[in-house]
């Protein structure tokens, strides 16, 4: 968990998304964010809160994520026992984008708490400290998972998706996807293509024993490699094939698409 300010974020918009999430943040709407890895949700999320100067909180959710890592918890100090607030407190407190990633990896007992938060009471109720606090007009929840990757155990329940206002995120077209490398690594434009058309050809093969994708964040990692000098086809094995799959055999049939493109 941590409270990100970066500054001059590079964020390529696709589907209006930022005027959206500006209309919902003026309207104090929570918003989901459903999308693929790699795709840029949380790229967004981080050029919103600069755009908007508001602090971010992102917390990465997981199978150990308690309530008290959201909300806060007694400590014992020096002086005795005190209370600290956790980032979904602070941000409700003092104002700011509280962002849970991957929200549907977190215990349902834990997601529980933001319900009272993501509909018109806007409160978070602090049991163990006796609190009712309601959320600065400034707070902002977002929450953000990939609905194909999750199994039927790690679905959002409608009870909880119906609470928030909903965008779907994707890879980018082909020149939008080109232009995104483009800008974020310095890469030549002929490179850029050739990432592309090889990426687009893996995703085809998603239905062949790939749990996910070639994503734009990996391009990105090849890029930055290729145009440092590397051996193009060893970055396609490090950046594109093995973070694919185990599977040697499915690894090597990656790596028999990436020749095509790469083996000059």
């Amino acid at each position: 968990m941590n409270t990100e300010n970066k500054k001059s974020l590079f964020y390529q918009e696709q589907y209006n998304e930022i005027a959206l999430f500006e209309y919902a943040h003026q309207h104090q709407l929570p918003i989901l964010i459903k999308g693929p890895t790699g795709c840029g949700k949380t790229r967004f999320i981080a050029h919103m809160a600069e755009k908007l100067n508001k602090p971010l909180y992102t917390v990465s959710c997981h199978d150990d994520l308690t309530a008290a890592d959201l909300v806060g918890r007694h400590l014992i100090g020096p002086n005795g026992t005190y209370w600290q607030d956790g980032p979904l407190t602070k941000a409700v407190r003092e104002g700011g984008i509280c962002y849970l990633d991957e929200v549907v990896e977190a215990r349902k007992d834990t997601t529980v708490v933001i319900h009272p938060l993501a509909d018109d009471r806007r409160i978070l109720p602090l049991e163990r400290t006796g609190e009712l606090l309601e959320a600065s007009p400034d707070f902002m929840l977002v929450v953000s998972y990939n609905p194909g990757y999750q199994n039927l155990l790690k679905g959002m329940k409608p009870s909880t998706r119906q609470r928030f206002v909903a965008l779907r995120f994707n890879y980018p077209n082909k020149e939008l996807e080109q232009e995104i490398i483009i800008k974020e690594t310095g890469a030549e434009p002929h490179l850029a293509f050739k990432l592309v058309e090889l990426a687009q050809a893996l995703r085809r093969l998603e239905q062949h024993d790939l749990e996910e994708v070639a994503s734009t964040r990996l391009l990105i990692y090849a890029a930055k490699m290729i145009s440092s000098g590397m051996d193009p086809i060893e970055v396609c094995r490090c950046c594109l094939a093995e973070p694919l799959s185990d599977d040697i055999e499915t690894v090597n049939a990656l790596m028999d698409v990436a020749r095509i493109y790469f083996d000059e």
